[in-house]
This record gives C-alpha cells, sequence and structure tokens, in this order.
C-alpha cells in the first residue's frame, strides 16, 4: 500500500459519507489512470435514483467500458470504499480494469449490517444447452 493507494481510498471514503448523507447507502469508489489523475469518481446513488444497480462501482466500470480503451483501462485503478459485489465485480472484469483497491472487505462490511432476510434466489439450470449454444457459437472467436 502506497500513499498515494491511501489518499485515493481516503477520497473514497469521502464519497462514501456524501452518499450517506444524501440519503443513500455509503459507498464511494473513484478511477486514477496510469498516470496518477483521477478520472472520474462517484457514490451510491441507489435510494435517490430509485436504481438497485446504481453502485459507484458499477458506474465507473460502465463508464471506463465507454470512455477507455482497453490498454488505458487495464492501466487504472479503482478505489473503494467498501469490496464490490458480485454485480460490480463482474462489470469491472468486462470493462477490463487492471486493479481494484479497497478498504472495508466483504466480510467486514457483513459485520456492520444486518443479516439478509431475503429468500435468495434459487437458480436452475443448466437447460437446453444444445440449443441454448447454437446463438453463442463462433461469436467469441
Amino acid at each position: 500500500m502506497t500513499p498515494d493507494d491511501e489518499r485515493f481510498l481516503r477520497r473514497a471514503i469521502e464519497l462514501a459519507a456524501e452518499a450517506r448523507t444524501g440519503g443513500n447507502p455509503p459507498f464511494g469508489s473513484l478511477l486514477v489512470g496510469p498516470d496518477g489523475a483521477v478520472l472520474a469518481e462517484d457514490h451510491n446513488t441507489s435510494v435517490t435514483d430509485g436504481d438497485i444497480t446504481a453502485h459507484p462501482e458499477l458506474k465507473l466500470a460502465r463508464w471506463a467500458g465507454r470512455e477507455l480503451a482497453p490498454a488505458t483501462a487495464a492501466a487504472t485503478t479503482m478505489y473503494t470504499s467498501c469490496q464490490p459485489c458480485g454485480m460490480c465485480t463482474g462489470a469491472i472484469e468486462r470493462s477490463f480494469l487492471g486493479r481494484v483497491v479497497f478498504a472495508l472487505s466483504t466480510e467486514q462490511l457483513a459485520d456492520l449490517k444486518p443479516p439478509t432476510t431475503g429468500p435468495g434466489v434459487r437458480l436452475e439450470g443448466p437447460a437446453l444447452p444444445e440449443e441454448a449454444r447454437v446463438p453463442v457459437t463462433g461469436y467469441y472467436i
């Protein structure tokens, strides 16, 4: 962990505090380019936007996917107040960001939250794999 890493993590934590002050869950993130310049920053707006996907990590990954060349994205670091959730991790991977540095782990966050009370999602499959592979075959070549 470098002094710059600590400085950028502190900014992510400030963004998390701004989110909370605005009535949203307390999460904040920023993207730093290969030259050390802040490229973009955001905070959670899931409550005020009425959008359960309005996580800062997802918003920044989408921005990077639109605005950055893959080589630049690969040299970019995302700093975030908490470890990205599965949804955000998938978007980060697809945007080709090279590094993520987080301040609070998923396990540490879980200790600060009440337990999830929902029934969870039941996944079923694979089903019809031979039919489903037809539109996919050859796409990634």
